[in-house]
């Protein structure tokens, strides 16, 4: 997972350079007030240190369409351009005018970043460390901040301090962020395969998980480029068929059984659909006591039945067949395969009827890519050209992308893809479709399930596994009916439909799984804004100070401006191990675990806080309680509720529009972060220090019933599964709420 790794921290490069712009244009304005005159007019004042923030929102409103339109990289590499003019225009700025133009442009670097940096982290990490990678950012823009308040600190000792330097310091970091965009930066992997670009994806892949074999991560990148409709919920009773059983026994008898294919000649398994044996499947059908309650999604029910049953492995192996392998891997005779791009391939696969309309019988549950086996339809059919729909289903296995042999389709978490082939009685004689499958072990081994599994001809071996499965079921983008109409990107076998790589349209975003993501995205960002952060970040100078601790800093020499600079400094240190500890957690406790746990802090913090300003108990105690209260306060907050949200929005919404999402959800929170900034001073002199962190303790409380209620677990999952479970579970609470 190195590759995965060094890219994310390269990325999060973007979020150093928006913390050391805070805290520089923090320490630097004090001067600026100095040599503009700015004293008498604290509307300018304010305008230097907002107008980033206005050209953040501004970039905002349109980054997301360019973001799915060009890609994620060109905007980072935009992003990192952006940072290094506004720092050298800000090194020279001769009068207030090209100042504020200055800002704007660090403004449009940091909405670039921000937005799209947790996009890019999301798309490109393993499941496994997802959360661990998207937390990154955080720690940087802390780290950053504390790197540039210690800078200006020593520049504040200088007889003379240049705020043009200060300000202007932040090209040299921008350089090498520009640098790493350029040359180390891929593009992210969901993104080229939702643009056809297969062959480079599929590099990208490799270099980032630092093997050849991709094959099963492909198909399912292929696979989340649909928008989640018509998703259902099914269970499954895995077990070993009879070794002995003949490979050409026809299963249409039994109609309740479904095929899986091992990887080696004559090694095959049963599936059996069964009701009531998944937790999974139990809250799909009945959901949880609180859900049924009323008091939580059942979109929350769903998600957290995935992990009581989540296997302990962090291998992106298969979990389901572990003495055996991927039930994937295959070898093989068939032609090596070495361009996979659009512009080199012919386009096949039109010829073949597809028809994943209801009303099918499933005979076979299996990977297109391979099969020893022929349906009946086939053998209606004879041999299927090459390249064929059909043709990934007859004869030999075929060879992976590059010709390597495919050997796994897990995809992360416990989490196998696989299709099932579905065959009815059409008005031209039989017609087939695939759906698509995505498996997760939920049962134990083999002895205590046996029963469950009837395998033709016999008993199963004695050392065999039976394994109990949750199964999302819904239409493929890889194998869709539109193939009768069109020709695919490519191969039909491994590439979408031509519909499947269309730009995102507006009207995608009414889709209930997507609208249900919105609210969630939405909602937390609103709330996180409105938690406290910034009315805490602006009061703790004073509060550190009637602690006493500026009276110790003036005792050592050091002037006003420097000292509130160095506390400052102080503070966002005691930020980083506590963002460090946030990163070991975050996939282990995971998202919604994390911000359960760490809200109430913020509100207990906050109503000392309030206490401590209308009670007086000695000046001495209560600077030194509203200290203890605000490093709590920054402590976890950091650990939930400032990385969570970012890392939510990128993980929940489905691939063609997650660009577009994810800006509706930044734009809440630039917009939120305004609205904040400006209101604090107002409500500070109309209802008082303990009236603002009253009203903050109260958002707090109200953000947590927000959580239990609506913001599910998304640790170890992929971000194509969480979108399907979106989509089921938006389908449920519609069924709730008309029932």
């Amino acid at each position: 997972m190195s590759g995965a790794v060094l890219v994310a921290v390269a990325a999060a490069v973007g979020n150093l350079l928006q913390g050391w712009d805070n805290a520089t244009i923090a320490g630097a304005v004090l001067y600026i007030k100095r040599e503009f005159k700015l004293e008498s007019q604290p509307t300018v004042e304010g305008l230097i240190v907002a107008m980033s923030l206005i050209g953040a929102t501004l970039i905002t409103t349109c980054s997301g369409a360019i973001a799915d339109w060009l890609g994620r990289r060109p905007l980072l590499i935009i992003s990192s351009l952006l940072y290094f003019v506004s720092g050298l225009v800000m090194l020279w700025s001769p009068n207030v005018y090209v100042l504020l133009f200055a800002r704007l442009l660090d403004g449009f670097g940091i909405g670039l970043a921000v937005t799209l940096v947790p996009v890019y982290i999301s798309e490109t990490a393993p499941p496994e460390i997802r959360g661990l990678l998207n937390t990154l950012p955080q720690f940087t823009g802390s780290g950053g901040m504390f790197l540039s308040y210690c800078m200006v600190f020593g520049m504040s000792l200088m007889q003379s301090p240049s705020w043009r330097l200060m300000l202007g310091v932040l090209s040299i970091p921008s350089l090498v962020y520009f640098v790493l965009t350029l040359f180390f930066l891929p593009e992210s992997p969901r993104w080229l395969v939702s643009k056809g670009r297969m062959l480079e994806a599929k590099q990208v892949l490799q270099r980032l998980r630092g093997r050849e074999d991709v094959s099963g991560e492909m198909a399912l990148l292929v696979e989340g480029l649909g928008v989640g409709t018509d998703t259902s919920i099914e269970e499954y009773i895995i077990g070993p068929d009879n070794e002995l059983m003949d490979d050409d026994q026809d299963l249409s008898g039994k109609k309740d059984q479904i095929k899986l294919y091992g990887p080696e000649e004559g090694l095959s398994w049963i599936a059996r659909p069964v009701t009531g044996q998944s937790t999974v499947g139990l809250v799909s059908r009945h959901g949880s006591m609180a859900s049924r309650s009323g008091l939580v999604d059942p979109l929350v029910s769903l998600f957290g039945s995935v992990h009581e049953k989540l296997p302990d492995t962090g291998s992106m192996r298969s979990t389901l067949f572990p003495h055996f392998g991927s039930m994937f891997s295959v070898g093989g005779n068939q032609p090596r395969q070495e361009e996979w791009d659009e512009e080199s391939l012919a386009r096949e696969g039109d010829e073949y009827a597809s028809d994943t309309g209801g009303g099918d019988s499933d005979d076979n549950l299996q990977s297109p890519l391979i099969s020893r086996h022929t349906t009946s339809i086939e053998k209606d059919l004879g041999p299927p050209p090459h390249g064929s729909l059909s043709s990934m289903r007859h004869g030999s296995a075929m060879q992976g992308y590059a010709g390597e042999p495919v050997s796994s389709m897990g995809i992360g978490g416990g989490w196998q893809l696989a299709w099932k082939w579905s065959e009815r009685e059409g008005k031209d004689g039989k017609e087939g479709g695939f759906k698509r499958i995505y498996l997760h072990q939920e049962g134990v081994p083999g002895s205590q399930r046996g029963s469950l599994v009837s395998i033709p001809g016999g008993d199963a071996p004695t050392d065999s596994e039976v394994i109990q499965a949750a199964a999302l079921v819904s239409q493929p983008a890889l194998y869709s009916a539109q193939l009768m109409n069109q020709h695919p990107v490519g191969p039909a076998m491994v590439h979408p439909a031509e519909i499947a790589t269309k730009a995102p349209i507006w009207s995608d975003l009414f889709e209930p799984g997507v609208k249900h993501a919105l609210v969630v995205g939405v909602g937390i960002q609103i709330l996180q804004q409105f938690s406290g952060i910034n009315g805490v970040l602006y009061y703790t100078p004073q509060i550190l100070e009637q602690a006493g601790v500026g009276v110790l800093l003036s005792n050592l020499g050091i002037s006003s401006a420097s000292a509130s600079l160095l506390i400052s400094a102080m503070t966002t240190l005691l930020m980083l191990p506590s963002i460090a500890v946030a990163m070991r957690l975050m996939d282990v406790s995971g998202r919604r675990t994390l911000l359960l746990s760490t809200i109430p802090v913020l509100i207990l913090s906050l109503i000392i806080l309030v206490l401590g300003s209308l009670v007086d108990m000695g000046s001495v105690v209560n600077a030194s309680i509203s200290t203890i209260s605000v490093i709590l306060y920054f402590c976890f907050f950091v650990m939930g509720f400032g990385p969570v949200p970012n890392i939510l929005c990128a993980e929940i919404f489905p691939t063609r529009v997650r660009g577009l999402c994810i800006a509706i959800c930044a734009l809440t929170f630039w917009i939120g972060d305004i609205i904040v900034t400006y209101t604090l001073p107002v409500m500070l002199k109309s209802i008082g220090l303990a009236g603002v962190f009253g009203m903050y303790a109260v958002v707090c409380l109200i953000s947590w019933v927000f959580v239990y209620m609506k913001v599910p677990e998304t640790k170890g999952m992929p971000l194509e599964v969480i979108s399907e479970f979106f989509a089921v579970g938006a389908k449920q609470a519609a069924d709730a709420k008309n029932n």
